[in-house]
């Protein structure tokens, strides 16, 4: 049967065919619009797309030999230049990139180069397609424009070159390393871009279109192969001359300052372009010297003698005052009509009507956009020594000084004396010198990032000087941060500040003035101390005055850097704490921005050299440091009006809070407080943190108050939890005392749904715990009144352990916070965790467990990590069963292919093996016949195979060989199912050793030698692995570098407790020379900071050959006693001497460390004496004769001399 005509129906199950909506026809229905293939409705092509569309077609239909070609060519390109492209203007353009590039190759073809009114057309049609449709360029299309281009360049006559370069400009732009083969004819020494933007060139227009060309071929975007380093220097030297370079005559000073700006962004960009190192000789200094003297182009007042080179100096380097000028004839000093008395506003407040707060920040940074757009003006920085405040820190700006920070030019133009007409071009030109200022503070920022921190500090003098006294203040980058009305121009030095700033705490740690004064010179260290006070005199001022909040949040977060970088304990106390009470108004900014950034700076303050004397007087303070009745309430810009504020309106951001609302906040407690009852009052800082997380908004509007209250944004939350992360960290004896409120705060956390959130929490909960634990490690010494009570850390664990933890742990969704939540685990208290129930330990164990065979990395190794902690608690150590569970585990996790699962199971490895060590001396026999011999065998094949993986894994497979070996005992080593494996965990231990590895793995290695030697059961004198193990060590302690490897294979050499296990004469000999060859060339090194090891050496060397005389025998008294009558015995006798009376310490390179040992070797000196006693007896029972009897009697002459002298002394 024929199908039916007509319209058919959608086949049924054809997802592909987009469903339409019935409409009923009318007149009234709107027009049919085709739909996309997607099924969503396409907007109708705009005029542009209709233009482009068909000249593109009538582009493609022209031919080469038609004699209407140019014709045709004029008006297809007058057609396309008369359109605007630009998509902020009509968003429906929608001309693909590809179009455009076959559109422009096209037209290349069919434009002549000997037609210049057409090249010109077209190089104009090739910049405004590319710039304002921002078209991404295939290979082809970019080499065809760039030889095209440059083509034009060597044939077209000089006045078509401006356009011509400005289309190559476009075309580069960020494709410098792309158009490689192009640099040698643009930037060889006749190259026409280093002919147009020399500094002789007359013509300023195509000057800056060449440099701006050089900018372009400079631009990197991320992901991008550098530009080649010669064209880069070429055009490095290019900028750099031109903003060396005076004005030139007869040109306007707006061409100039925009020439200037060009050359800025082209230096920027070589700076910002990957990895370079500058020139020798003096091109930093000078390019240092161009930008500072940049960075006050134009401004009124700055008449001085700048350096052409800065040179690196501690010392500041001040500019000279400049040869007077003419006196200019004197300005009108009638004010205006409307002018306002001194330190008034000249402008009338607006109204604002109530509830307007939420477009404070719109309405703020417009009028910043109108004010740097349109009314920009200069700072008068003048000479005087008080245009930057009083010396006092914190001190404001006097009120005498009003007039000079309003000074005549600051008003609007139509206010001055100028006409319109001057006015404008007076406000153009204010215009340009700022955006000249900004460009030099932008390139500063990027030479800051580029050039290397140890050479920076060298010019921080030019840039950040102390305090001087008396005499004019220098024009640094605190000129503009105090006096520049341009918050722009504010922000960029302070984020060139910041950059300086971050990462010099290795500079700023020799500052120091805590000594007295000294009068006959300034020390280094003093001048950094001074540097660093006139930072916070500066930053605490800026911090008073400033009044926009981007730029406030600037300042603080300079402030923050400056806390974290700075050495507190070597200064004076009171910085802190003046900037303690001067940050606090802003605990309640309403801009979350600046809210962030003084949390921010709170946990740097908390976190620097943590637990610093005055910050924790500082949070011991119960309400922060500062009254309630003055602080807390009010900026310092809502208690006067800045000088800096253009419009004289107060924000309504900095509107005060209520009094019903500052009567509930939580950092202004009115409960008068007693010096013994703020002792034990939770901190400030803390109180206020936890109620950012857990309380509502304070200023929330009443719509936003409608179902339910809302919480602080995200990032003020996030921030105040890492704030009190850095207090839990840095200041736990303070916070202990609120452990209810940790676990209230960490609860809320893990029960939301945020994920942020709730990694943050788990964050907290980790770092409570670690502190908990270190109250109760006994080297802490921690008294037992000040630690928290095991019934209260109980109680604290079995709560989180029963509430959203357990949730976390479960959450496959977030693998990041499942990991945190695993590392939790791993901090709770061994003791506390013995108290638990046996439900909840059973809880934790089996979701470690289960964990380890998950499919997320992270969270894999978190887990095994947890249960290495778990190996070691002494409730569970001695369970076989948890053991052997945890052994298959750990194995399982060593096969991994994740580096970090490995790496974190190869030490969880070397833990349950140092279990395995205690259970057998304190346990016994009972539990190694316990443990299976098969899981022994199946630890010791992963810990060898895991000694050949990388050496973050190597390092502790070499521990567990080491402890394994102790470990097995005699029946398990005869086993030939033993006797493979065995061979090969030593040979790889050897390996490890003789390599060139990490120092700590081989300091591992050799540990784990001397571990396997102290067991009795190895069989060392009849194994053939032997000889290679002592071979190894030996030259390892002759020869190593590093002389903690050397004391670690010293210690090895000495451990083994019987004379048989060091093998025949020969080799007993071989250690005992390496021995003597250590201890003589134990001072002989390069390294300064292995020099501190020394001492810790000769007592570990001196201890192994006394030893080895101890368990000497008849046969070796030959070798011995030629060694001691040398002249190496001399050398031998002294260190034993010292050895013996305890003169030098042993052990560590700490200072302290090595005077608490050396008063420990003082105590066993009779022991050591008495134990060379016994050798002297045990020696003299030796039977001898011939060759041996002699070399006893000078072993035995030997050891009476050194008991003589000691006695003696």
């Amino acid at each position: 049967m024929a199908a039916p005509t007509g319209l058919l129906a959608p086949a049924l199950g054809c997802r592909d065919v987009p469903a339409f909506r019935a409409v009923a026809l009318s007149a009234e229905a709107a027009p049919f619009t085709p739909m996309a293939a997607d099924g969503w409705q396409t907007s109708p092509p705009s005029d542009a797309d209709k233009l482009f569309s068909r000249c593109a077609a009538k582009l493609r239909t022209l031919r080469g030999d038609s004699g209407q070609l140019k014709e045709d060519l004029n008006l297809l390109f007058d057609q396309l230049l008369s359109e605007n492209y630009n998509k902020n203007i009509d968003p429906n353009i929608n001309i693909r990139p590809e179009d455009v590039c076959i559109l422009l190759e096209r037209a290349s073809c069919l434009v002549p180069l000997s037609q210049e009114h057409l090249v010109i057309k077209f190089c104009q049609l090739v910049h405004r397609l590319l710039n304002q449709l921002k078209v991404i360029m295939d290979e082809q299309t970019l080499d065809v424009l760039a030889t095209y281009t440059v083509r034009a360049l060597r044939v077209c006559s000089t006045w078509t070159h401006s356009d011509v370069l400005l289309a190559l400009s476009t075309v580069v732009y960020g494709n410098g390393p792309q158009c490689h083969k192009h640099l040698s004819d643009l930037m060889d020494e006749d190259g026409v871009l280093l002919k147009y933007s020399c500094t002789s060139q007359s013509n300023v227009e195509l000057r800056r279109v060449a440099l701006t060309c050089m900018a372009n071929i400079c631009l990197r975007f991320p992901g991008q192969p550098p530009l080649d380093d010669q064209y880069r220097n070429v055009c490095f030297r290019v900028f750099l001359k031109t903003l060396q370079s005076s004005q030139p005559p007869d040109t306007d000073e707006v061409f100039y300052c925009m020439l200037l700006q060009t050359a800025l962004k082209g230096l920027q960009c070589c700076l910002s372009g990957g990895k370079w190192k500058l020139g020798g000789g003096e091109e930093l200094g000078s390019m240092l010297a161009a930008l500072k003297r940049l960075m006050f182009h134009g401004t009124p007042g700055v008449s001085v003698e700048w350096p052409a080179v800065l040179y690196p100096a501690p010392l500041p380097q001040y500019e000279g005052p400049s040869a007077p000028k003419p006196a200019e004839p004197p300005t009108s000093s009638e004010p205006p009509k409307d002018a306002a008395p001194p330190g008034k506003s000249s402008v009338k407040k607006k109204r604002k009507s109530k509830g307007k707060g939420k477009n404070t920040k719109t309405e703020e940074s417009k009028e910043e956009d109108r004010g740097e757009e349109h009314r920009e003006a200069e700072p008068a920085f003048q000479k005087g020594g008080k245009t930057e405040g009083g010396r006092g820190e914190g001190e404001t700006i006097p009120k005498s000084s009003a007039s000079f920070l309003y000074p005549s030019w600051k008003r609007n133009c139509s206010d001055s004396e100028f006409s319109d007409v001057e006015g404008n071009a007076q406000c153009k030109l204010r215009f340009n010198h700022g955006r000249v200022r900004q460009g030099a503070l932008q390139c500063l920022l990027a030479a800051v990032k580029a050039v290397e921190k140890r050479t920076l500090y060298g010019y921080w003098s030019s840039f950040i000087p102390d305090s001087p006294i008396g005499g004019p203040r220098p024009l640094t980058l605190f000129t503009i941060i105090l006096k520049d009305p341009s918050p722009k121009l504010r922000l960029c030095a302070l984020q060139v500040l910041c950059a300086m700033l971050d990462g010099s705490r290795q500079f700023l740690a020799v500052a120091e003035d805590t000594a007295s004064p000294r009068t006959s010179y300034t020390p280094f260290s003093f001048m950094l101390a001074t540097t660093i006070r006139e930072l916070h005199r500066t930053l605490s001022l800026a911090l008073m005055t400033e009044t926009s909040s981007q730029t406030l949040t600037q300042v603080i977060k300079c402030l923050a850097f400056l806390v974290a970088n700075a050495p507190y304990h070597r200064l004076r106390p009171g910085l802190l704490s003046m900037l303690w009470k001067q940050m606090r108004p802003y605990v309640r900014y309403r801009d979350v921005n600046v809210h962030v950034s003084v949390l921010t700076f709170y946990g740097a303050l908390v976190t620097t050299q943590a637990p610093l004397p005055e910050v924790q007087l500082l949070l011991q303070q119960p309400d922060g440091g500062g009254s309630s009745s003055n602080t807390g309430l009010f900026t310092p810009q809502d208690s006067a009006l800045s000088w800096r504020q253009r419009d004289k309106v107060s924000s309504p951001s900095r509107t005060p809070l209520a009094h019903s609302q500052r009567s509930s906040c939580s950092h202004s407690p009115h409960v008068p407080h007693t010096p013994g009852e703020g002792d034990s009052s939770p901190p400030w800082l803390l109180q206020l943190c936890v109620s950012l997380v857990t309380q509502p908004r304070e200023d929330q509007s009443d719509s936003e108050g409608v179902g339910g209250a809302t919480l602080e944004p995200p990032p003020v939350r996030l921030e105040a939890l890492q704030v009190l992360t850095h207090l839990v960290r840095g200041y736990f004896s303070l916070v202990q005392t609120c452990l209810p409120e940790i676990g209230m705060v960490t609860a809320r956390c893990l029960g939301e749904k945020d994920p942020s959130v709730q990694l943050h929490g788990a964050k907290l909960l980790e770092e409570f715990g670690t502190g908990i634990i270190q109250q109760y490690r006994s080297e802490n010494n921690v008294p037992e009144s000040s630690r928290i009570p095991i019934s209260q850390v109980v109680e604290f664990w079995s709560e989180v352990l029963s509430g959203p933890l357990n949730e976390a742990l479960q959450n496959e969704q977030h693998a990041l916070l499942q990991a945190s939540a695993c590392v939790t685990l791993s901090t709770i208290l061994p003791q506390a965790f013995a108290q638990l129930p046996d439900k909840t330990q059973l809880m934790c164990i089996t979701v470690l467990l289960g964990l380890i065979y998950v499919e997320k990395y992270v969270v894999k190794a978190a887990a095994v990590r947890a249960l290495g902690v778990y190996i070691l608690f002494p409730c569970l150590r001695e369970d076989v069963m948890f053991v052997a569970d945890t052994a298959n585990t750990i194995l399982a996790a060593l096969d991994d292919r994740c580096t970090n699962v490995r790496t974190k199971a190869a030490w969880s490895l070397g833990n349950l093996t140092d279990t395995l060590v205690i259970n057998m001396e304190r346990v016994g026999v009972d539990f190694q016949e316990e443990l299976s011999d098969m899981l022994l065998l199946k630890i010791l094949q992963a810990a060898t195979r895991g000694a050949a993986d990388k050496d973050r894994v190597k390092c502790n497979a070499v521990r567990a060989i080491g402890n394994l070996l102790h470990f097995l005992c005699q029946t398990q080593m005869s086993r030939a199912v033993f006797q493979g494996p065995l061979e090969d965990a030593v040979h790889a231990l050897v390996k490890t050793v003789q390599s060139e590895a990490v120092m700590k793995v081989r300091w591992n290695a050799c540990y784990a030698l001397g571990n396997a030697f102290r067991n009795p059961a190895l069989p060392l004198d009849s194994a053939l692995w032997s000889h290679n193990a002592f071979s190894a060590l030996c030259n390892v302690v002759t020869s190593c570098k590093n002389f903690k490897v050397r004391i670690k294979s010293a210690a090895a050499l000495a451990a083994p407790a019987q004379r048989a296990c060091y093998g025949d004469v020969e080799q007993f000999s071989c250690v005992w020379r390496s021995l003597v060859t250590a201890l003589e060339n134990s001072e002989d090194t390069n390294d300064f900071l292995e020099y501190r090891y020394s001492a810790s050496l000769r007592h570990t060397l001196s201890q192994a050959l006394l030893h080895l005389v101890s368990v000497s025998e008849s046969k070796d008294m030959p070798p011995l006693g030629a060694s001691l009558a040398s002249e190496e015995g001399k050398a031998i006798r002294e260190h034993l001497i010292k050895y013996l009376r305890a003169e030098e310490g042993g052990g560590g390179g700490d200072i302290e460390e090595a005077e608490g040992e050396k008063e420990e070797e003082e105590g066993f000196q009779k022991d050591r004496i008495g134990s060379l006693q016994k050798s002297l007896i045990r020696l003299n029972g030796l039977k001898a004769e011939g060759e041996e009897e002699k070399g006893k009697e000078v072993v035995v002459y030997f050891i009476e001399d050194l008991l003589n002298t000691c006695k003696a002394a």
